[in-house]
């Protein structure tokens, strides 16, 4: 494993240790987690909007008229 030093400022390293206590961790196992998570785990670009407006129908192709209708009449 490799060490790295950054700089916190006082109020963002006292969130940081609060959270990490908090949680029963370490602020290095912590530190970890939380660059783990904003990082894509493959390499491959990820984007986060990707699927927002997804309503779980497979039918909106074909009655895309049907419901542009309703949405006008309201």
């Amino acid at each position: 494993m490799k060490r790295t030093t950054i700089k916190l400022p006082d109020d963002l390293d006292s969130r940081v240790r609060h959270e990490a206590a908090r949680r029963e961790m370490t602020v290095s196992e912590w530190t970890r987690e939380a660059i783990a998570a904003h990082l894509p785990n493959d390499g491959a670009r990820h984007f986060g909007a990707a699927g927002a407006g997804r309503s779980g129908r497979s039918d909106i192709s074909e009655r895309i008229e049907e419901i542009l209708r309703g949405e006008w009449d309201r």
